[in-house]
Formats: structure tokens, sequence, C-alpha cells
């Protein structure tokens, strides 16, 4: 085993920005241990999302991936338009169910 696939704890969080105040409202949280990248659970984690429940016009959604050693990936929803990312096993292992399943069915 090797330090990049040592497993790290992570807090993910999916947000909305709440327009008039500017203030970022968290709308999903949760924890993994995973070797993945924070920045793929980040995407994985807000694909799934708004593959079950999608954007209403007008609103802004990002999902931030923190370890606890203070590595922090942020993607936002139009980072995911790029294409040609898939979720590995280790990303969709770190993923609660409900999201494992609405990103098995989006295209990603």
């Amino acid at each position: 085993m090797t330090c990049e696939d040592t497993p790290v704890r992570l807090t993910w969080e999916i947000e909305l920005l709440e327009p008039f105040s500017r203030v970022w409202l968290c709308r999903g949280y949760g924890r993994a241990t995973t070797s993945a990248d924070p920045a793929d659970i980040a995407r994985a984690v807000l694909a799934g999302y708004l593959a079950g429940t999608p954007a209403r016009g007008g609103e802004t959604f990002r999902a931030i991936a923190r370890t606890d050693t203070g590595t922090e990936a942020v993607v936002t929803a139009a980072e995911l338009t790029a294409g040609g990312w898939e979720a590995g096993p280790d990303v969709r292992q770190a993923l609660p169910e409900y999201l494992r399943d609405a990103l098995g069915e989006a295209p990603v």
C-alpha cells in the first residue's frame, strides 16, 4: 500500500447559493473514509444530487469535500458539464446509497 492509497476521512457538503443574501445554504452533508481524490468525491456528490433533484432556473449549486488534513476541493455545477469524467469504484463506494443510485442514472 502506498501513501496515495491510504484512506483519509473527509466531509462533503452540497450547497445552494441564496441569491439575495449571497449566502451558501447546506442542502446535503456526509462523511466518508476513502482513498479517492476529494475532487472526485465532490464531483460525484454534486452529480448524484443534481440527478435526483434537478436545479431550477437561476439556482447555483456547488459541492465541497474537505479532508481532516485540510485539503479542500470545490466543484460547481458548471464544471460538471465538461464531460469525460466517470466515477470510479472507490468514489462510488464512498457515497451514500441514494447518491450512488442517482449517479447510476445520471449521464456524467
